[in-house]
């Protein structure tokens, strides 16, 4: 019998012949009984030297590996990081030069000169200090302290260091004692330490009051930008308990464009194509992700493909979009005053904006009732409108959309809500940042309508996720599920209906 079940000699050659499979064999026992070998008989032929079938010690998915991995990880220990070397010993000369320096400089004078003009003013003044503590720099260490002073006067201390580093997206400041950056995805610590908890709460105050906000123990929170459109949200004490808490977003300060992003592998060809015909068709378009998914960028991205003949208005909490349209104003919302009172929301700009004679209303992100005023800008004949929300797949982006509408004042059926959610939007596009640090834009969704109290979707595009490589990086494939687009007929109306049914199919 072999393998298969199919017995060897001269009945296997005989076409005629059934073939049996696992035929059974009586049981023959006892003393005279030949002893069958240990490689399992000639049914159960003998495995190849090296099993084939067993999982390598070091593979990913072996369970004893695994275990190892996450006994590792509960007996770690994390110690903090201290700023040492050349940086510390500027930072220690700048604490003793700093008071000395201010005695002899007129701080309203020395603010409305530059940075060039404020080193070559104060170099002669560090000499002459340096030369009453009796301490003696080299040039570099020297170049070193009138940056680091000038930043502590005019800009924002530490922070300067790493808002100028390009490679550098999030900057993280969790209290005077320990700060955080993202580089290419990965959280790393930053070598920089502010003075005490005052010296953090200034920069703090210094961000805000550039756009006009405050931050103090009646206000503990603020959304500030800053001139480069970096993002920026301030939490002080006593909220925070480890002291100010700042967290800037950059913004990279080339333009993102959708080619860019298929270069960066973050979609297919087709769905780059797909998604700038969307851009340039006026498809009503939410794009939806986690925290640092890149859904700014997607709809700074997707913005490029606005016609430059359109007059495009933008409403935000905080200014973060920066559109890159000639014909463009941005509006921003305004918090409330100490009393209470003055203060401007989305929904009062989207009305306003309605007399100012728009192509396309976009809506940074919405968190609330301000969803539906996203929904009365789509159905007043402001085809195009864009905005972006937290979800974690496109369905969930729609229930959360009819949840943030009823968490408002208006009183509106949820069957006549989710009508006008089907009614208003055309694709949903999900982004999300992989555990490798990756972004990727994992679905684009179209919504086609209503089939009871239900919205109806069809995905047009799909990242599957299928391996890992050796250094951590995931693999996958984005797949277009072969399917007409709905959308195709606004296509059309643009002359991009050939091209949008080539891309998804």
């Amino acid at each position: 019998m072999s393998a298969f079940g199919r017995k060897n000699g001269p009945g296997a050659m005989n076409p005629g012949a059934r073939p049996s499979f696992g035929v059974a064999r009586p049981m023959k026992g006892g003393p005279g009984a030949p002893v069958q070998p240990s490689g399992g008989g000639d049914q159960f032929p003998p495995l190849p030297a090296g099993d084939a079938f067993a999982e390598p010690a070091g593979a990913p998915g072996n369970k004893d590996d695994a275990l190892t991995r996450l006994a590792d990880r509960a007996n770690a220990v994390h110690e903090q990081q201290q700023v040492g070397g050349f940086e510390a010993s500027v930072h220690k000369i700048k604490e003793q030069v700093l008071p000395r320096l201010l005695e002899r400089v007129d701080p309203e004078a020395a603010a409305t000169l530059t940075k060039d003009e404020l080193s070559e003013e104060f170099r002669p003044i560090i000499l002459e200090v340096l030369a009453e503590l009796k301490v003696t720099l080299n040039r570099r260490e020297q170049f070193a302290l009138e940056k680091v002073l000038i930043d502590e006067l005019l800009g924002f201390g530490p922070l300067e260091e790493l808002l100028n580093d390009p490679d550098i997206s999030d900057i993280m400041v969790n209290g005077p004692d320990q700060t955080y950056i993202e580089k290419k995805g990965k959280l790393v610590i930053a070598p920089i330490q502010f003075r005490d908890e005052q010296h953090l709460f200034q920069i703090a105050q210094r961000i805000v009051n550039q756009v006009g906000r405050r931050v103090d123990q009646t206000t503990p929170l603020a959304d500030a930008r800053l001139k480069d459109g970096s993002r920026v949200n301030v939490i002080v004490p006593p909220l925070s308990l480890r002291g100010t808490a700042i967290s800037i977003r950059k913004f990279s300060e080339k333009p993102i464009t959708i080619d860019m992003l298929r270069d960066f592998g973050s979609m297919s060809d087709k769905m780059a194509t797909a998604l700038k015909i969307a851009g340039a068709c006026r498809m009503n378009v939410v794009i939806s992700g986690g925290t640092g998914s890149g859904k700014t960028t997607m709809l700074n991205a997707l913005s490029k493909m606005i016609d430059p003949g359109e007059r495009v208005l933008t409403i935000e909490d905080a200014a973060e979009l920066r559109l890159q349209q000639p014909h463009w104003l941005p509006l921003e919302t305004r918090p409330p005053n100490l009393e209470g009172q003055g203060a401007i929301t989305i929904g009062d700009l989207v009305k306003n904006a309605l007399r100012m004679r728009p192509d396309r209303i976009i809506l940074g992100e919405i968190r609330g009732a301000e969803c539906f005023d996203l929904l009365a800008a789509m159905n007043t004949g402001h085809d195009g409108s864009m905005c972006t929300l937290h979800a974690n797949s496109p369905r969930e982006c729609l229930g959360r959309m009819e949840n943030m509408i009823l968490m408002g004042d208006i009183k509106i059926p949820k069957e006549a809500i989710s009508r006008q959610i089907a009614e208003s939007v055309d694709l949903i596009v999900q982004v999300k940042r992989l555990r490798d640090g990756s972004r990727r834009t994992t679905n684009v969704t179209e919504v086609i309508g209503m089939e009871g109290d239900v919205i109806v979707t069809q995905e047009l595009f799909k990242f599957e996720y299928l391996d890992e490589s050796e250094d951590g990086k995931i693999l996958g494939e984005f797949r277009s599920s072969g399917l007409r687009p709905y959308t195709l007929e606004k296509a059309r109306q643009f002359g991009f209906d050939q091209a949008y049914l080539e891309a998804c199919l």
